[in-house]
């Protein structure tokens, strides 16, 4: 490929996109799938899913080595005629408080493999931390921060088998802290783990959450298929 520029990688983990689009008049559907199928071929894992509601028409998540890739994969989806209304830049990651979890887990966490088979179920949603003058989650000493972290973790445990839960930093590189990106076999799970974590002290005193998309992960023939006419 011709003026293809050197790749920029994170030293640990994958870069990660979210690509919010709408389908415009002459959405070329052919464009499109080869848009995905040249990500592919560079080495991303991309993720499509119909998103219900009118905030967009569907949701693009690509992971890559190379944020290069990410952005050749935005502008073939654009070229073909789709309109990304909203975005989400971040990276994989390891939390701070999982020193002692299990090195598998922690490298499912870094390159995780997606999507997940039988959780068709979908949801994204950025979150912050809070720094208010009652709860500042920033001023609280390590050790209680990883405590109520470790009890968080606990409760998303319960829902291992329903709910895939891929949770990237973006501190620095968007608006929010995290994204949060929910697999589920069935609606309803997603909204039960949404709400039973809402109840953990590390939610509920010191969670911001920005807007939802809800959706269902298919193939690009059936989410092309949901969005163009």
């Amino acid at each position: 490929m011709e003026n293809t520029p050197e790749p920029l990688s994170p030293s640990v983990g994958w870069n990660v996109i979210h690509l919010f689009v709408k389908a415009r008049p002459g959405t070329d559907r052919s464009a499109v799938e080869a848009a995905v199928a040249s990500a592919k071929d560079e080495g991303c894992q991309v993720v499509l899913a119909a998103i219900v509601g009118h905030k967009a028409d569907a949701c693009v998540m690509a992971t890559a080595e190379d944020l290069w890739a990410l952005r050749r994969l935005q502008t073939g989806l654009e070229a073909a005629g789709l309109e990304v209304v909203e975005s989400y830049v971040s990276l994989t990651e390891v939390s701070e408080y999982a020193t002692s979890t299990p090195e598998h887990i922690l490298e499912a966490r870094l390159h995780p493999k997606l999507p997940p088979e039988d959780m068709r179920s979908f949801c994204f949603y950025p979150m912050s931390k809070r720094r208010g003058e009652a709860n500042n989650w920033y001023a609280l000493p390590y050790d209680d921060r990883r405590e109520l972290m470790m009890a968080h973790g606990k409760s998303g445990r319960e829902f291992h088998g329903r709910i895939l839960q891929v949770v990237t930093g973006s501190t620095g590189l968007d608006d929010w802290e995290w994204g949060v990106t929910l697999f589920g076999v069935h609606p309803d799970d997603v909204k039960d783990c949404v709400y039973t974590m809402r109840f953990d002290e590390a939610s509920t005193l010191y969670a911001e959450f920005g807007p939802f998309y809800t959706g269902m992960v298919g193939s690009i023939d059936e989410v092309l298929g949901s969005i163009t006419r």
